[in-house]
């Protein structure tokens, strides 16, 4: 009933592009590490009106089979602020469409007003009590794309094998009911409610459940600047430092305000780094804030800069995850009851990100776990050893996602901008910066130098060939014992669940077979990862060198670093041979 994508078809039908009909109508969106992401436009792989009334369908179906007390606990519905006005799609109108099956259908919806940050719809899952909830978002993915992000009772993102069940569950009703396209429901429905005051007040309340230093923070000098990236975040993070003691950060104006097409950066991921964060530090430098934090337009991620005698250092997510883990743990150590066991405290990391968290928990005496790569399965985890009695204090993914505390269980780039803006004014009180401390931290507990990059490629069969040729390398089912110059200790292959590390060759962590991962750890102690996006067409690449406390000359570290970051492109990706574009060109 969308006159828009109903044109496209139409008009790719008129044109004779039978070849693009087929990609767009012939396969359905699968879930990867953060739901249901494409485009948006016409066609059954794409976002549209269609394929989310579609899935929330499926989910329906399939939440009326396992709980019933749906109708009564209820369903949470939040969105951000994109937008496509070739389709005429929305978050806010697919939101709709997505309240509308629910309601038309006589179950309880909890409707967010206005946008929210990604973080408070698993947090209103909880909080409410809820039996599921859905996001519609594409976070910090290209202007064209949206997404659907599902959310379990349990307040994290949904794993296996509900995924599957549920796609299942589509299949099985993919017409729509009557009242499914009812996007009216929202305002005429008894059954509705607006949650956004209850939620935002007890987010605000829970947050100072991780401030330790409100006394420092109403007296603090220290000046920050906030960009939300054109989306959600500004109002948010206002409230957050409110809520901390602290003066409202300096918001950039251009970027204060939601905008579908993120018309003052390139892409609006703060993840790249300096290239995108450049009104926010030039912003700074004339507001003398020595300190930006940037959330993404659906504000579950965070890039952190500071600027030091003249220059800005935008920290990496596995250097501000040292940041986090080293205040996380000295604050629980500070404030924790004299009986406490640091043997009941865990921190988590996806088993991508830097081991840096694995070598604080062997010195202090708490628990370190890894997870596969999505905070999906770090959620869920979480959830596990919160409900078995254990104390968790924080967990992380390289790609700047941090979880604070476990008032929500996904990540939350709302509640780290307010902790590093408490760190960085703790530590400005001990004559420290930021930089200067993860200094200490790398000294204390060994360097962790690690790199990440990508590269695109738009040829999925490529992708596979890529992956294929590293299992049969030597001959059929051989893996690489070298590469380069650089001997391989162990393989792991999460796509096979194959481990030469274990006596039994198995994988430890749960097989992946709907993506490409397989992680090499060499002689000289670098662990690097190739692995394709759940989310985007890259194949990723992630290495780190680890040292322990006392070995390590920096500079020694990071060239045998490159080198062998070098050598691990030219054998094992070929990018010329296929046609790979890196990040940078």
């Amino acid at each position: 009933q969308n006159q828009k994508t109903r044109e496209q078809i139409e008009r790719l039908l008129q044109d004779g592009k039978h070849k693009e009909l087929r990609e767009r109508l012939c396969c359905r969106l699968s879930f990867g590490t953060a739901g249901l992401r494409s485009a948006m436009g016409a066609g059954f792989c794409y976002i549209n009106d269609l394929t989310v009334i579609q899935s929330t369908q499926g989910i329906y179906k399939y939440l009326e089979r396992n709980f019933s007390d749906f109708k009564q606990r209820g369903f949470v519905v939040g969105y951000d602020t994109r937008g496509q006005v070739t389709s005429n799609c929305s978050s806010k109108k697919l939101a709709k469409l997505t309240a509308a099956v629910l309601l038309a259908k006589d179950v309880l919806v909890y409707f967010f007003s206005t946008y929210v940050p990604t973080p408070f719809v698993p947090y209103a899952v909880q909080q409410l009590g809820a039996v599921a909830g859905v996001m519609i978002t594409a976070s910090h993915n290209r202007k064209e794309d949206n997404g659907y992000k599902v959310y379990w009772e349990n307040g994290a993102q949904i794993t296996s094998p509900h995924d599957k069940e549920i796609i299942k569950c589509i299949e099985e009703c993919v017409e729509p009911w009557d009242g499914s396209w009812n996007e009216n429901l929202v305002d005429t429905s008894p059954l509705r409610q607006d949650p956004l005051k209850k939620i935002c007040d007890s987010y605000m309340e829970d947050l100072t459940k991780i401030c330790y230093h409100r006394e420092l923070n109403l007296q603090s000098s220290l000046k920050f600047v906030h960009t939300s990236f054109h989306g959600v975040g500004h109002d948010y993070v206002q409230l957050a430092f409110k809520a901390f003691g602290f003066q409202p950060p300096i918001p950039v104006p251009e970027q204060k305000d939601p905008d579908p097409d993120f018309s003052t950066v390139k892409c609006p991921n703060p993840e790249e780094g300096e290239s995108v964060l450049e009104l926010s530090l030039r912003l700074a430098e004339k507001e003398g804030a020595r300190v930006v934090v940037a959330t993404d337009p659906d504000a579950d991620r965070l890039a952190v800069a500071e600027q030091e005698n003249g220059c800005w250092k935008v920290f990496t997510g596995n250097e501000l995850a040292a940041l986090f883990g080293w205040w996380m743990f000295s604050c629980w150590k500070e404030n924790c009851s004299q009986d406490a066991d640091v043997r009941n405290v865990y921190m988590l990391a996806t088993t991508v990100s830097s081991k840096i968290l694995r070598a604080i928990a062997l010195k202090e005496g708490f628990h370190f776990e890894e997870t596969l790569p999505g905070f999906k399965w770090i959620g869920s985890r979480v959830k596990n050893l919160l409900d078995n009695g254990k104390e968790v204090l924080f967990a992380f993914e390289e790609s700047i996602g941090f979880m604070c505390g476990t008032s929500v269980l996904d990540k939350d780039g709302v509640s780290a901008a307010v902790v590093i803006a408490e760190m960085a004014t703790y530590l400005q009180g001990q004559g420290l910066t930021l930089a200067q401390k993860l200094v200490d931290i790398y000294e204390m507990y060994g360097h962790h130098i690690s790199k990440t990059s990508y590269f695109l490629c738009y040829d999925p069969p490529t992708i596979k060939r890529i992956f294929e040729r590293l299992r049969n390398f030597g001959g059929p089912q051989s893996y690489p014992e070298s590469c380069g110059v650089y001997n391989i200790l162990h393989v792991r292959d999460i796509t096979t669940g194959y481990d030469s590390s274990q006596p039994s060759k198995k994988s430890v962590l749960p097989v992946s077979k709907s993506s490409q991962m397989i992680t090499f750890t060499f002689q000289n102690g670098c662990v690097a990862t190739l692995r394709t996006s759940g989310t985007e067409p890259k194949i990723k690449y992630y290495a780190e060198m680890c040292a322990l406390p006392g070995h390590s000359d920096r500079s020694v570290l990071e060239e045998e670093l490159q080198k062998l970051i070098e050598a691990l492109i030219e054998n094992f990706l070929e990018p010329a041979k296929n046609d790979l574009t890196w990040r940078s060109a």
